[in-house]
Formats: C-alpha cells, sequence, structure tokens
C-alpha cells in the first residue's frame, strides 16, 4: 500500500512540475491595511458564504472542512493604476494599495446579520441592480486567492449588483487535488442551501452563476439535484450560469446536462495547461473546457443539451498557463461583465459555427435576432450556440 502510495506521489510530481513552476511562492493570506482614497481606483464590498474551517487571523477560513456554512463581509480596494485583467498582488505582504488589490476590513458574520446586510446592500441599490452574482472558484485555490480574484472579476466586468462569493474547502496545494474534488462534492448541498436562501430571502430580482475549474464541477452537481429536486430555476431567480474553463469530464458533463435542463455558457480553450494535466490524471478523458473548434461532432451534441460554447483559444492573456482567461482577458471579462448587464446574456441566433465575434460587424455586434450588443475585438469565437 505505501509503495502504491509513492508511486502515485511521483506521478503527480511529475504532472504537476510544469504547473508548480508556473504557481510557486508562499501561500496568501489577508493582511489588512488603510488604504488612502488617493491610491485606489475603488472599493469592492464582497460577501462570503464558505464551508471552509473557521481559522485565525489573517488566514480567516482554512483549507479544512467545516461542519456549517460560516460568512463574512470584506472590502478589497483596487490599486490606482489598476489594469483590465491583471491581479496586481504583492510577492509578500500585505502590499502597497496604490500598486496592489487590498483588504481593508473584514467581519465574520452569523447567519442573520449577513442576511439583513445583503438585503440592504440591495434595497438601496435601482431596481435595474439588484443582482447577485455568485463567483464558485476552482482547485489550488485558498481563502485569500479567490478573494482577491473574485475582486477583480467585479471591477473589471463592471458588475453593479452585490458579489457573493461561494468558497469552498480547496487546500491551495498542487498535490491535494484529490481532496479538493472530494471537497467540491462535501460542498453540493451547502451551495444549493446558500442559491436557495440568496433566491429566497434576499429580494434580489436576479442571480447568476460564474464558476471556475473544478468550482464547475461543484456547481453543476449543486444544479443537478437541485432540477431532481423539482426546483432547478431556484424560483424563476436564476439566470445566467457561466463555466469558465470548467475541469469536468465531457461524459459527466453530458448525464448533469440531461438532468439540469437548462442553458449554460461554456468558455473553452483548446491551449489550456491545466486541463491537460487534469485529463491525463483522470485516464486522458477530455475535459470540458478543453473542447475544440474542431470537435464538431462534440459541439453538435452539446448545443442539443442548451450549451453555449465560447471558444477563447486565440486570446493572449497574461496567465502562463492559458487557466484563467476568463478574468486575465480584458476582453474576456470585460464581455462577461456585458452578459450580466442584459436581460437574455449572450444569446447568439445570427452567428453561426465558426464566427469571430469581432468579425460578425467589425468590433461592434448589433442586435441580430436574440444577439445582443456586444463590442467585441478579442479573437473570441462562438462555436455553438443557437437560441432556444
Amino acid at each position: 500500500m505505501m509503495c502504491v502510495a509513492l508511486r502515485l506521489r511521483v506521478f503527480l510530481l511529475v504532472l504537476l512540475l510544469p504547473l508548480a513552476l508556473a504557481a510557486c511562492g508562499t501561500p496568501r493570506v489577508l493582511e489588512l491595511s488603510e488604504a488612502p482614497k488617493a491610491d485606489i481606483a475603488g472599493t469592492v464590498q464582497i460577501y462570503v458564504a464558505t464551508t471552509r474551517e473557521i481559522s485565525a487571523q489573517p488566514v480567516y477560513f482554512s483549507g479544512e472542512r467545516g461542519p456549517k456554512l460560516s460568512f463574512a463581509r470584506l472590502d478589497i480596494t483596487v490599486p490606482r493604476n489598476h489594469k483590465t485583467g491583471d491581479l496586481e498582488l504583492p510577492d509578500s505582504g500585505p502590499g502597497d494599495p496604490a500598486k496592489h488589490f487590498t483588504a481593508t476590513y473584514i467581519q465574520k458574520l452569523d447567519l442573520a446579520p449577513v442576511v439583513s446586510d445583503v438585503r440592504k446592500e440591495l434595497q438601496r441599490r435601482p431596481a435595474s441592480q439588484r443582482d447577485v452574482l455568485v463567483f464558485v472558484h476552482g482547485y489550488n485555490t485558498n481563502f485569500a486567492d479567490a478573494v482577491y480574484r473574485f475582486a477583480q472579476i467585479v471591477h473589471d466586468s463592471g458588475f453593479k449588483g452585490v458579489p457573493v462569493l461561494f468558497t469552498w474547502p480547496s487546500r491551495g496545494q498542487l498535490l491535494a487535488y484529490p481532496y479538493d474534488r472530494e471537497s467540491a462534492f462535501y460542498s453540493r448541498d451547502f451551495l444549493e442551501l446558500n442559491l436557495r436562501a440568496i433566491a429566497r430571502d434576499l429580494g434580489t430580482s436576479r442571480m447568476d452563476i460564474l464558476a471556475h475549474s473544478m468550482g464547475t464541477l461543484l456547481t453543476l452537481e449543486t444544479l443537478r439535484q437541485a432540477a431532481i429536486r423539482g426546483d432547478g430555476t431556484f424560483g424563476g431567480k436564476l439566470r445566467d450560469v457561466m463555466l469558465a474553463a470548467p475541469d469536468v469530464d465531457l461524459d459527466v458533463f453530458k448525464t448533469q446536462m440531461r438532468e439540469i435542463r437548462r442553458p449554460v455558457t461554456v468558455f473553452v480553450s483548446a491551449d489550456d495547461r491545466a486541463l491537460d494535466f487534469s485529463r491525463r490524471f483522470a485516464g486522458d478523458k477530455k475535459r470540458l473546457g478543453a473542447v475544440s473548434s474542431k470537435d464538431t461532432e462534440t459541439i453538435a451534441e452539446l448545443e442539443k443539451l442548451g450549451v453555449k460554447l465560447i471558444d477563447i483559444s486565440e486570446v493572449s492573456s497574461s496567465d502562463s498557463l492559458n487557466h484563467a482567461k476568463f478574468a486575465s482577458s480584458p476582453k474576456v471579462v470585460q464581455l462577461i461583465g456585458q452578459r450580466l448587464q442584459q436581460d437574455k446574456g449572450i444569446g447568439f441566433a445570427g452567428p453561426q459555427f465558426g464566427d469571430r465575434v469581432g468579425d460578425i460587424a467589425g468590433g461592434v455586434m448589433g442586435t441580430v435576432g436574440s444577439t445582443v450588443g456586444l463590442v467585441v475585438t478579442a479573437p473570441i469565437t462562438i462555436i455553438s450556440g443557437a437560441t432556444r
């Protein structure tokens, strides 16, 4: 048994070496700082629901599994010279608010206070902005990393509603892939409870979900069991479901979608190095997030299941693994923001297989059928998505 475990660790090390070289450094924590207004471009207020175990400062929530949902509220400042798509963080320490994303406020909350706070936040907004965006992060992500990434997405996308981070017990360690996967399954019921509470108790007009990597597995499993229970729309409040670089087996995804029975949008990239590792670790089975525009049979099958695929393979970003293009590419994160601002999201009725968004109307995509007007010049390709 020990020999088998040793061989597994060696195998993982060989597969993970490229990822390790791209993700070295000490685990990030949330160290509070003061941020003068002159040093910042804005502040993002985030509410947190988590299945992580409560920990002391500056970790706050660890990578171990908590017995129940815990809650918090955070304020994250955006540096004055922030560039869209970048996540400016220091190598260590709290950083400089003028140069880095910075945590300025953190408060752990019980259920009743967090519900009251979010209700007030929604009510003080105009009716058109009473939306909740739920972000579900991926594998190898600790609490601080999830918070900072979501703050960057909210700021760069221009989202005006209330951001809610659902953070699950990823240990934030490359060799903890099996543990993280089990933690994602562990969190299914908790995520469903959280989504139902948002839809029922907060007074939101609608809620959208953005999930990344292994977080898409958690999201899909949650939506599947919610549909089986008889209310997969969460009282009609659930609108957009966006899956970025999903680390999900294609065969598994098809079975999930047969129960979910609702449209989802998937951002794929054939050059995703992290998903290439996942494929090899999972018995050489193709991951949903690595579907290529050449996989015409797969695309046709997915389209019948209500899947809208957007190929960002040719999009360049600062992400060396090509796994976080949805957030690190300025054009893609702004595309997500445009989707959240539109009642019908990205509904591509006019364009056909292989059309580039930027080529459809010289970079400006007007309304064609149910196609939402977007300003997009990056080489983003719509490879499926007829409106239903």
